[in-house]
């Protein structure tokens, strides 16, 4: 298990370092053909009915999960057996692969390059990479909000939520909440065909994302402090509007975010041409501005270096 704890180690450096290098091949986007593979077979094998998608929905959910974790576990046993230096290896590259701070990060300040360039149409299409919503209707603050609200959600989702599952299972269990994660972003709509298909995914994404979420906002609260942004009104705005959203944890980072930075986040959005009313999140101390794009990044990476030394003390307490 210490190498595991130098693999968490090795792979957030590395990932920081070198961050999600295109072209690469990438195991979550294997885990992504794996999920549209077994949607189309579990939608032929169920009845065509709400309860058959549901079920069809969970049969995706748990043959996904537990292959995502079941094939590290057994490439890792296997390579322990040649050399743990080799177990460790190998489990640091999946641990690099796992954790998303510097694309997070990178991904977003491609669209704060395209909007100080002035480029709106540049803007949309590099904010439409890291957004679900339809972004024709965006202008410049929507495009600026879209990737500050994306940047502060996926603080979670993409680095406090895996990190944590990595403390505390290694890369299996690491590889597990991704393809969790993985099937509600693509199976966890409201809207059809995903209605029914999507409901177990969404939930157990709702369920394996509780804690973290919440972890999250308190490790970015402690970032804003350290970056002498506003704390008294990032717990404030915490306090108020971590509920102002559909999901029980999706506004737990956002309403911190949001106070932080004297920003209103959220309200009405398009997806998929059907306007979704949203409620606000924040108060609009001031008008959001694309220099927030890269604000947002360094409470990302402040919040990821703190969540290191948490979950590294979480390991450390697994391993005595």
């Amino acid at each position: 298990m210490i190498y595991s704890l130098a693999a968490l180690f090795i792979g957030f450096i590395i990932d920081l370092l070198v961050g999600d290098p295109h072209g690469l091949p990438h195991p979550v986007v294997l885990i992504g053909k794996l999920i549209a593979a077994l949607e189309k077979v579990f939608r032929a094998l169920f009845p065509k009915t709400p309860r058959g998608e549901n079920l069809a929905g969970a049969a995706v959910w748990i043959v996904t999960a537990g292959l995502s974790a079941a094939v590290p576990w057994l490439i890792l046993r296997l390579c322990g057996t040649v050399s743990p230096w080799l177990r460790m290896a190998v489990e640091s590259v999946m641990c690099w692969q796992i954790l998303a701070t510097r694309s997070l990060r990178d991904e977003s300040m491609k669209v704060y390059a395209a909007l100080q360039s002035g480029d709106l149409t540049a803007s949309r299409r590099a904010v439409s990479m890291i957004v679900g919503r339809d972004v024709e209707r965006l202008d410049e603050r929507g495009v600026a909000r879209a990737a500050v609200e994306t940047v502060a959600e996926n603080t979670s989702d993409g680095v406090v939520a895996p990190m944590l599952f990595l403390a505390l299972g290694g890369a299996p269990l690491g590889f597990f909440y991704k393809a969790v994660n993985t099937m509600d972003s693509m199976l966890g709509y409201v809207e059809p065909p995903y209605q029914n298909v999507g409901l177990v995914p969404a939930k157990m994404d709702d369920v394996m994302n509780f804690l973290p979420a919440r972890l999250s906002a308190l490790l970015m609260l402690a970032a804003g402090a350290l970056l002498g942004m506003d704390g008294k009104n990032g717990r404030k705005i915490f306090k108020r509007d971590r509920y102002n959203h559909a999901s029980p944890n999706s506004a737990q980072t956002e309403s911190v975010c949001a106070g932080l930075l004297g920003l209103r986040l959220a309200g009405d959005a398009w997806y998929h041409g059907v306007l979704h009313k949203k409620k606000y999140i924040g108060d609009p101390l001031r008008e959001i501005e694309y220099e927030d794009i890269p604000r947002a990044c360094r409470l990302l990476y402040v919040t990821a270096a703190l969540s290191l030394v948490l979950c590294a003390a979480l390991r450390t307490l697994i391993l005595l």
